[in-house]
C-alpha cells in the first residue's frame, strides 16, 4: 500500500465520530489528508485530536445533522471555507435503528430509517457536487450495506438499495465533470460498544431475538464466518477514494467476507 496517498488532498468524512468513520479519519490522517470531520456529536472533537497526533496536515471539524439538508449545506460551506476546496467526500452517515420483521415497523419507524441511512447521503452529494463540478474533479465514496439482502431489516436495506441506485447514477451522470463516484457495501462490522447508540430504548426479549437473527444471519453468510474489523472497512473506502481507483466509478463494492449482499 502507497503512503500518503492523500497528501494535498482535502477530505470530508461523516458520521466521523465513531466506528467507521472514525476509522476512515485516522486512516486518512496517517496518509496526511487535510481533514473536515463532520458528526453531531461533539465526540467528534476527540477524533479530531486523534487525527492530529496520526498525521493529518490539517483538521477542522463542523457539528450539524445530516439527516437535514440545512446540515448538509453547512458541512460543506464549513470545508470551502476552510480550505478552498473539497476533493474527497465520504458520506458514512447510516444504521439501522431497529431490527424486526417488517410488518412489525411503525411507521414513524420505518420514516426514521429511510431519513438516517438514506437522507444523508442524498443531502450531503447534493451540497457538494456544485463545488466539485467547479473544480473538475473529486470522489465521492457512499457507505452502503450488503444489509440489502437479509433478515430484519427491510427499512434500512430500501434505504441503502437506494444509496447504490443513486450512486450508480450520480457516476454516470459526472463522469464528464471529471468527478468519480463509488459506494462500499460492508458486511457485519464490530465497532464494540457505541459511545452514542443508535436506539437508546431497552429492548424487550423479542426484540433482543429478532436482533440476534441479524448476527446470526450475518455470519452465516459470510465466507470467512466473523465479522470485519472498522479498519478493515476503512481501506476498502481509502482505496476508491484514493488515485489508485482512477478508472473505477459508478461501482458499488462489497466488503463482507464473501457476502455479496
Amino acid at each position: 500500500m502507497r503512503a500518503n496517498r492523500f497528501e494535498n488532498k482535502v477530505a470530508v468524512v461523516t458520521g466521523a465520530a465513531q466506528g467507521i468513520g472514525r476509522a476512515v479519519a485516522l486512516q486518512m490522517a496517517a496518509e496526511k489528508a487535510t481533514l473536515l470531520l463532520v458528526d453531531r456529536s461533539e465526540i467528534v472533537e476527540e477524533v479530531a485530536e486523534e487525527a492530529r497526533a496520526a498525521g493529518a496536515t490539517e483538521v477542522h471539524t463542523a457539528l450539524a445533522d445530516l439527516e437535514q439538508y440545512a446540515g448538509a449545506c453547512k458541512a460543506m460551506d464549513a470545508a470551502i471555507t476552510c480550505f478552498g476546496c473539497i476533493d474527497i467526500l465520504v458520506n458514512n452517515v447510516g444504521g439501522t435503528i431497529w431490527a424486526k420483521p417488517y410488518e412489525a415497523y411503525e411507521e414513524d419507524q420505518i420514516e426514521a430509517e429511510i431519513r438516517r441511512s438514506l437522507f444523508p447521503t442524498l443531502w450531503c452529494c447534493h451540497a457538494v457536487l456544485a463545488q466539485m463540478q467547479k473544480q473538475q474533479r473529486g470522489v465521492i465514496v457512499n457507505v452502503s450495506s450488503i444489509a440489502t439482502r437479509g433478515l430484519n431489516r427491510v427499512p434500512y436495506a430500501a434505504a441503502k438499495g437506494g444509496v447504490n441506485a443513486m450512486t450508480v447514477c450520480m457516476a454516470f451522470e459526472n463522469a464528464q465533470h471529471g468527478i468519480r463516484v463509488n459506494a462500499v457495501a460492508p458486511g457485519g462490522t464490530d465497532v464494540g460498544e457505541r459511545r452514542i447508540p443508535r436506539n437508546s430504548a431497552t429492548m424487550s426479549e423479542q426484540e433482543k431475538a429478532w436482533y440476534q437473527t441479524i448476527v446470526d444471519q450475518t455470519i452465516d453468510s459470510t465466507f470467512m464466518k466473523r465479522y470485519s474489523s472498522p479498519d478493515e472497512q476503512a481501506s476498502a473506502i481509502l482505496f476508491l477514494a484514493s488515485d489508485e481507483a482512477s478508472y473505477i466509478t459508478g461501482t458499488v463494492l462489497p466488503v463482507g467476507g464473501g457476502d455479496l449482499g
